[in-house]
């Protein structure tokens, strides 16, 4: 039976923390919940207006969506501006394409037809996968395309996609900033040092850097690092692995699809043999 048999699973989501922390109790764990991040508005809507603008008038040849969150922050800095109608005639009539499932919700909500998703674990790699299997019927060549960005640029996307030969414009909009209350990461980081944390979930990529930026203004980042290489770290794909590793720690593991309630049923499973 899938058991974390007591042990104390520290969870770093902010948005689904509630729903993590009861899945980890589900699974007889104990959740310590330390939310690491949040999601906050760019100071002006220019730059996604400039985006919009474009799209409307038919600058670009594709659009890529990376999350659902962008996309509906986009929408917003639109709707504000009072051009939502024409944006979105304007998006149905464009090549759209999306990193996975989140964005894709937003595109059938507004009933925008979408060319290519990528395929899980929706990361940049597999984005350009999937558009070099359609490269016989639509090239990157020459295309100019605009890509909708998170809290930090994706430079590695960015590159491949000029790589391919696209004039690309890459607009951010939203960022992803600390929690306005970080004296939960601040216990968390000291649990962690102290010995009373089993294991760790890391669900996206800023969750990991936060922890240690915060580590770092406490002074305590080298003894976090050694600290979390004596602790299994769960992470929920790819692009959350390779943040971990650029902290010098290697994730126990990834589930088999990059689903939360896998990760947190897959690493009960784990602990219990």
């Amino acid at each position: 039976m899938s058991s974390f048999n007591g042990r104390t699973v520290l969870v770093l989501e902010s948005r689904r923390a509630r729903e993590m922390a009861t899945l980890v109790e589900t699974f007889g764990g104990r959740p310590l919940v330390a939310p690491s991040m949040r999601e906050v508005p760019r100071e002006t809507d220019d730059d996604a207006l400039a985006l919009a603008d474009g799209i409307v008038a038919g600058t670009f040849d594709a659009v890529i969506f990376l999350t659902g969150v962008g996309a509906r922050a986009l929408l917003a800095a639109v709707a504000r501006a009072g051009r939502r109608e024409a944006f979105v005639d304007a998006l149905r009539r464009s090549r759209v394409i999306v990193r996975g499932p989140k964005p894709m919700a937003v595109m059938r909500e507004l009933d925008v037809p979408v060319w290519v998703m990528a395929p899980e674990p929706n990361t940049w790699r597999e984005l350009m996968a999937a558009l070099e299997a359609r490269a016989d019927e639509w090239s990157l060549a020459g295309r100019r395309v605009a890509v909708q960005e998170y809290g930090v640029s994706n430079t590695d996307l960015l590159d491949a996609l000029r790589a391919a030969g696209a004039e690309v414009t890459a607009v951010p909009t939203y960022l992803w900033a600390l929690p306005e209350d970080i004296e939960p990461l601040r216990r968390a980081v000291d649990a962690v040092i102290d010995g009373r944390v089993d294991l760790v979930m890391v669900t996206s990529a800023p969750q990991i850097a936060h922890f240690f930026q915060v580590a770092d203004q406490m002074g305590r980042r080298d003894a976090l690092r050694d600290a979390l290489a004596r602790v299994s770290i769960a992470s929920i794909g790819p692009s959350s692995s390779a943040a971990i590793r650029k902290e010098g720690l290697e994730p126990a593991f990834e589930p088999s699809r990059p689903k939360m309630g896998l990760l947190v049923r897959e690493a009960a499973e784990r602990t219990a043999h």
